[in-house]
């Protein structure tokens, strides 16, 4: 009986679960081959080369899980020095990963980033022109008020403002433009960085960078948790249907065991002893002679399962017919029926 307040009964997942499992660790681990691939597909522009590499990548990313499925069921049976073996292969695998991982990642935050500064950038530049109008209206307000203090305001100043009204127009137009431009939108993951760098005062690309590691290595470790998990439950699944077979066996055992006692007992009680010792001679000369088996006790008892009581008086009854001989180190040599 199981103690229900000290052990609870662990039931396999079922098939909603295991399927739910199995739905998370395959984007997990697509999600890794994927990231991977950006980096590795970048090293070179040659398509022969890009597949290489992509291949390469995928492969990397495969065995990185499946050293990890390994080291669990080494550590499940025991063997330490195996499993070391296969963690130091999965932590290799894995570092190169993950190092895909930040390069995928981070060139992709670079994209959205650098989409995000042109369309800034092309504001920006608006402001400039904008920025250079209003000092050049500044500088021929400075001129006609030159022009106003020699008293020369109908030659200098009215040509002045006209060229100050078709500056403040041209003004209003580049405004109008910049103002026609789209809207930079922010990411949520650039709005992540800049709120991670704000609160940290630290620089927008060292907490990019900190995020992308960060994100690299929780996206390897999600997906191996849920590959050891998959182990986990493949190794328990096979303890109970282990378990269950043995226990079928053992009632079939104890059940043969019991017809074939009394099978052995209705035998001896109707078979003699005189008959039965007859019958093992016959089968140990066989045996002998045919040289089927090495002449020595043990391998006699082992082949027709005697006990050493049954064993010692067949080859006390042998070396009375002068079938064997036993020589002073006391191992036995068979002599045929001749001797």
């Amino acid at each position: 009986m199981i103690d229900s307040h000290n052990k609870r009964i662990r039931h396999p997942k079922g098939p909603f679960a295991m399927s739910v499992v199995y739905s998370f660790t395959g984007a997990s681990i697509l999600a890794s081959i994927i990231f991977s691939l950006l980096l590795f597909l970048s090293i070179d522009e040659d398509p022969w080369m890009q597949f290489l590499f992509g291949s390469l990548a995928v492969i990397f990313e495969l065995g990185k899980f499946f050293a990890w499925y390994e080291f669990g069921e080494r550590l499940a049976r025991r063997h330490i020095t195996a499993a070391l073996s296969a963690f130091s292969f999965y932590t290799i695998l894995a570092a190169i990963s993950i190092g895909g991982s930040i390069g995928g990642i981070n060139s992709a935050t670079n994209t959205a980033q650098s989409v995000a500064n042109v369309q800034h950038n092309r504001s920006a530049a608006y402001d400039l022109q904008i920025d250079a109008i209003e000092k050049q209206i500044d500088l021929n307000n400075i001129a006609a008020q030159k022009y106003i203090d020699l008293n020369r305001i109908a030659v200098g100043v009215t040509r002045i403002q006209n060229e100050n009204t078709k500056l403040r127009q041209q003004q209003l137009e580049l405004a109008i433009e910049r103002d026609q431009q789209p809207v930079s939108s922010q990411g949520s993951v650039l709005g992540l960085i800049g709120s991670v760098a704000t609160a940290l005062s630290i620089e927008t690309k060292t907490a990019q960078l900190g995020l992308v590691v960060f994100l690299s290595v929780l996206l390897d470790l999600f997906a191996a948790f849920f590959v050891g998990l998959i182990g986990e439950e493949l190794r328990f699944s096979r303890t109970l249907k282990l378990q269950h077979k043995n226990k079928q066996g053992v009632n079939d055992n104890n059940d043969e065991q019991g017809s074939s006692e009394t099978i052995e007992s209705e035998m001896n009680s109707t078979i003699s002893p005189l008959s039965r010792s007859e019958d093992l001679i016959a089968q140990a000369i066989n045996l002998f002679s045919r040289d089927e088996l090495r002449c020595s006790k043990k391998a006699l008892a082992d082949k027709l399962a005697l006990n050493a009581e049954d064993t010692n008086q067949l080859f006390s009854q042998l070396l009375e017919k002068g079938l064997v001989i036993q020589k002073p180190n006391r191992h036995f040599v068979w002599q045929g029926e001749a001797a």
